[in-house]
């Protein structure tokens, strides 16, 4: 897909997309650009990383395990949550192995400065959930929490066996994610077939239910993909660099936006979404801002994104 950013009816700028949807069966419902580029799933695989968390025998309560499958914004219900599950497995902020960080979303960040909280720290960090969801795995497995992020502990290997069964993908070489944790490679096609799974599988049940019902958790309400998770039924999940995968009904839709901006990858879901009849209008009424982003100039509206070529 192509988009033009439109200023006061002046294209400026261009934007292009990899989309493709598919079925349960395989079959391509809608393919743009090229599906099997290699690229790197970032935090769009993170449901897939809690199924390992998952099969150590780790139980969490639905708003815990969306944490855990999160990429948040840093409000304060995001960081109490990530510091219960700490908490309620005898683990404390000092365990965790992401950076220090400032929230992810400036309006947090701002709510968290005025309450005097102006430092970096970990439990901030916008993969904090995960990496406490990993963490209290390791204490649910006897899996040394110390090195949870090294290629070869069991849980990372665990996380590399899953996304290759899901995908029938090779996912090395793995890089390394922002957060610190292996990131691995794939392509579009690749997170398309997971998110399949994701919406079938009856051992992925727990985690789809979850980042369905609490996507303001795996996001904020402010973001594009949180916004989109107000109205989509099914599990969504956003990453870094301009993805974005979401499925339904046995349909999944992933795309990468080749600019690397996430609005755009939202765009291009919602607009594939609409193409194969998954998006009613009143859902597309409401999520016209993500579907066509707007273009600002002194505080108001001059343009916006437009779809030129599908």
């Amino acid at each position: 897909m192509r988009f033009a950013r439109v200023r006061s009816g002046l294209a400026e700028s261009y934007e292009d997309a990899t989309v493709l949807a598919i079925d349960s069966d395989g079959a391509t419902l809608l393919s743009s650009g090229d599906p099997d580029a290699p690229l790197f799933y970032r935090s769009a695989i993170k449901p897939f990383q809690a199924l390992a968390a998952y099969r150590t025998g780790l139980r969490l309560p639905d708003e815990h395990l969306a944490v855990t499958c999160s990429s948040h914004g840093g409000f304060p219900v995001h960081v109490a949550l990530v510091r219960q599950i700490l908490k309620e497995h005898a683990l404390d902020e000092g365990d965790l192995l992401c950076p220090p960080s400032r929230p992810l979303s400036s309006v947090a960040d701002t709510f968290a400065s005025v309450r005097g909280n102006t430092r970096p720290s970990s439990v901030l960090h916008t993969c904090s959930g995960k990496h406490a969801g990993w963490l209290a795995a390791c204490e649910e497995a006897g899996w040394d929490p110390k090195t949870y992020l090294d290629r070869d502990h069991p849980l990372q290997i665990s996380i590399r066996n899953i996304m290759e069964e899901l995908t029938g993908l090779d996912s090395e070489p793995a890089g390394v994610d922002a957060c610190g944790a292996p990131t691995l490679r794939g392509s579009v096609r690749g997170l398309a077939t997971a998110f399949i799974r994701l919406d079938t599988d009856e051992e992925l049940a727990p985690i789809s239910r979850a980042v369905t019902r609490f996507g303001a958790l795996v996001a904020d309400n402010l973001r594009a993909d949180g916004r989109l998770s107000v109205w989509w039924t099914g599990p969504q999940k956003t990453g870094a660099e301009g993805l974005m995968a979401m499925s339904r009904g046995g349909i999944a839709i992933a795309a990468k936006s080749r600019s690397g901006r996430s609005g755009v990858a939202v765009a291009a879901v919602l607009v594939a979404a609409q193409q194969i009849g998954m998006l009613p209008p009143p859902a597309a009424d409401a999520l016209s801002p993500q579907i066509s982003p707007p273009v600002m100039g002194h505080g108001k509206q001059v343009g916006q994104l437009e779809l030129i070529e599908a």
